[in-house]
């Protein structure tokens, strides 16, 4: 598996799948996660209606699959990280779940190719540094590693590329 760092705009990137860092409700939000449904469109929304009527939204840690409507990728998946209180209440754990859940999810489907945002460190404030770091590690720490061609962490700001440059050239 390679591991590739890119600072740009993750609707814009063709591969297998991209990671929506969604809330609970599924019919997108802010940062990411409105780029994301203004570029995939109509049927980006009603496959979300659809999981969100089935299953009433996506809990924190969890992950659901999506058709990628008008973006280059061809599925969505969507994963709701967590809010960060102040690390008391599970919150590392929480964001490491997004990530081995959105994995879990790829594998299913066949997935070679797979491209992350920065999960939880807009408006859910979680810690930029700790959430790179869960990120990186939780995804070296994935079995079967070699299931994966490769993963793709992208950074819309140059602080977040600049951190998961600094510990990905650690290693």
């Amino acid at each position: 598996m390679t591991i590739e760092l890119i600072k740009g705009d993750i609707t814009t990137l063709a591969v297998d799948a991209i990671v929506n860092a969604a809330n609970s409700s599924l019919l997108g939000g802010g940062g990411v996660d409105g780029a994301i449904h203004r570029k995939a469109g109509k049927a980006l929304l009603e496959a979300c209606i659809a999981i969100r009527n089935k299953q009433s939204g996506c809990a924190t840690g969890n992950a659901v699959i999506t058709t990628a409507g008008e973006l280059p990728a061809k599925y969505v998946i969507h994963t709701v990280g967590p809010v960060w209180q102040g690390g008391q209440k599970g919150e590392e754990e929480l964001l490491a779940r997004c990530y081995r859940n959105s994995l879990a999810l790829a594998l299913d489907q066949g997935i070679k190719t797979i491209a992350f945002p920065n999960i939880s460190t807009g408006i859910y404030h979680f810690p930029k540094k700790l959430a790179a770091a869960i990120a990186i590690q939780t995804i070296r720490d994935f079995n079967p590693r070699d299931a994966f061609e490769r993963v793709v962490f992208i950074c819309f700001d140059e602080e977040n590329y600049s951190l998961y440059q600094t510990l990905l050239n650690q290693e």
